[in-house]
């Protein structure tokens, strides 16, 4: 009797394994669990760098913050039921921010779908509206097609997250499909090449106009148009604002640079959008925070849009010259039709507004420490060392003064959570940033409250040895949500102060002797391995960072600053972008 012999072929883990490493994956960010065992059985021994975050959401932001700091796919593999749920705060992070993501979930066996089996989820229906698309592989011979559209898909027109979704038992099968290296995606053609109409269009309005603003997003970065657009501001005299993803994408050492545009920009920038002729958007999308009150955003400009996502286009304001098309692309055809036009005058008030300074802030009578001067310190300390620098955040103030209070000259360069605003990218986004750029000096900048969210992914950095220097603003509340009750309720501190001290008596829990830190930052970050200190003083904080920065391991910095001070300017929640608060009551 002839012994059985197996088909020649491969697993559909082996697959999956393969095609990641023809996509060029060479880091995977990973948490195991039963319905993905093959993969990360796959795992063992492959090229692959493997890092385990110690939670789903963590890994996701971690792949996250790999991909905005090299360009590349980020790449994750969780497990089914909970262990795919939990990605969906990161994938709509990505999503939101346009982060090219790729992640592979487990999935019960095929046979048990739909019978509520244990650790099931109807993960392609969960994550349909926060991905850019997603599949659920019913064959095995499916797999090195999806694989590798779905890493085309990600990284593609606007970039974005794809989930895959594998059965366990598509897992183990096996296929004598090879890898598929040709891909074209049936109804999914993203515009590349802009209608030249539409460009000479724009170069026209570009060259007759007086008041002319670039106004820039991350899709600058994304598509790799920073030194063009660098360009066309300095030889056409355009002044530049950003928005908070663009961060970079302009030096602001620049007398062109006017800084952030928005809620809580410049006045220089939020003025000559008021004040503008044309406003040229490059890969922005007129988010809510930037344009303040839609009726009354730049009224009186000629409004150009240049973006490779059609959907973005005329969404939320009206679009003079709408130019659907790479930016890149768009840029090198534009340049050729650009003349030098007399813009002193434009320049000259632009030089006016730019006296205000982006943001400031007045030294406390009281001399507690203020979270605006250790940024501002960072900065300085980051600089010292010569070295590049990326800067990740979380999210409120100490996001805002981190845009406000660092000079940002380089793309990629600042790695923030824009559109969806996320609570806990700060620690795990700073992980996966320092994997993709161990030449950089990699600084986290966190709140205290947004800290606490993913603050187990510190151990991470610990075991990978990754030198990211962490640094909290410890005010003891929620900030953001803290400074809209003083300007808009009345004062009433709500669910925002996270000490004992100052809480209303229904949220106060009495406690003979109550702690000063609760949590102790810096006995925390030692249990975890870093080296940490903590500083009251600006003294105090110069020193350690000059320690920190100097040093090759993970440092925790805990800043204890005043925890009344306010993110300014800022225009309130529906008004007009020359509306703005600068000075406190």
């Amino acid at each position: 009797m002839t012994p059985y012999q197996p088909p020649q072929g491969r697993t559909g883990a082996q697959c999956v394994i393969d095609g990641l490493l023809n996509n060029g994956v060479e880091v995977v960010f990973g948490y195991p669990g039963g319905s993905a065992i093959d993969l990360f059985d796959k795992l063992y021994g492959s090229p692959l760098r493997v890092v385990l975050p110690r939670h789903e959401q963590g890994g996701i932001h971690m792949a996250d913050g790999y991909a905005r700091a090299t360009g590349r796919v980020g790449c994750a593999i969780v497990t089914s039921g909970p262990g795919a749920t939990n990605t969906v705060t990161g994938l709509a992070t990505a999503m939101m921010d346009g982060v090219p993501l790729v992640v592979i979930a487990g999935q019960v066996s095929s046979g048990l779908i739909g019978t509520d089996a244990f650790q099931e989820a109807d993960n392609t229906g969960i994550t349909r509206s926060v991905t850019k698309h997603n599949y659920l592989v019913r064959s095995v011979d499916e797999i090195p097609r999806v694989i590798s559209e779905a890493f085309f898909i990600a990284s593609t027109g606007k970039p974005g997250p794809v989930l895959v979704d594998i059965p366990k038992d598509i897992q183990q099968a096996i296929t004598l499909q090879p890898d598929v290296q040709d891909i074209s995606v049936r109804a999914y053609h993203p515009t590349i090449q802009p209608p030249p109409a539409q460009v000479a269009r724009l170069a026209d309005a570009i060259n007759k106009a007086h008041r002319p603003v670039l106004y820039i997003g991350g899709g600058a970065i994304i598509s790799g148009s920073c030194a063009l657009l660098r360009s066309i501001a300095e030889t056409y005299d355009i002044p530049v604002c950003t928005t908070l993803m663009g961060l970079g994408a302009f030096p602001e050492t620049s007398p062109l640079s006017l800084w952030m545009v928005g809620m809580h920009g410049s006045v220089a920038a939020n003025n000559a959008i008021q004040q503008a002729d044309l406003v040229i958007a490059a890969g922005a999308r007129f988010d809510d925070r930037v344009t303040g009150r839609i009726a009354d955003f730049a009224q009186g400009a000629k409004i150009a849009h240049i973006d490779v996502d059609a959907s973005a286009i005329g969404k939320n304001v009206h679009t003079h010259i709408p130019v659907c098309g790479d930016l890149k692309q768009t840029l090198e055809l534009l340049l050729p039709q650009l003349e030098k036009t007399d813009r002193s005058d434009w320049l000259a008030q632009i030089a006016k507004w730019r006296e205000a300074k982006p943001a400031v802030y007045h030294p406390r009578k009281d001399g507690k420490l203020q979270p605006q001067a250790v940024i501002e310190a960072i900065d300085r300390a980051a600089r010292a060392t010569g070295r590049p620098t990326v800067l990740t955040t979380d999210v409120g103030q100490n996001q805002m003064w981190a845009a406000q209070f660092f000079r940002h000259t380089e793309p990629r360069a600042f790695i923030s959570s824009g559109g969806m605003g996320t609570m806990g990218f700060g620690v795990p986004s700073a992980v996966g940033a320092q994997l993709g750029r161990p030449d950089a000096l990699v600084v986290s900048v966190n709140g205290d409250g947004g800290f606490q969210m993913n603050i187990q992914e510190l151990v991470v950095a610990v075991e990978h040895r990754l030198p990211v220097k962490f640094v909290v603003l410890n005010n003891a509340r929620l900030g953001m949500v803290r400074q809209w009750q003083d300007l808009f309720y009345g004062h009433r501190h709500s669910a925002t102060i996270l000490s004992q001290e100052g809480r209303p008596d229904n949220e106060r829990i009495p406690e003979p002797e109550e702690p000063r830190y609760l949590p102790d930052f810096v006995g925390v970050a030692k249990a975890y391995g870093l080296e940490a200190v903590r500083a009251k003083s600006l003294a105090e904080t110069e020193e350690a960072l000059k320690r920190a920065f100097a040093d090759d391991k993970a440092w925790l910095i805990e800043c204890i600053v005043a925890e009344d001070e306010n993110v300014l300017p800022m225009v309130a929640p529906g008004a007009a972008l020359s509306d703005m608060i600068l000075e406190r009551d």
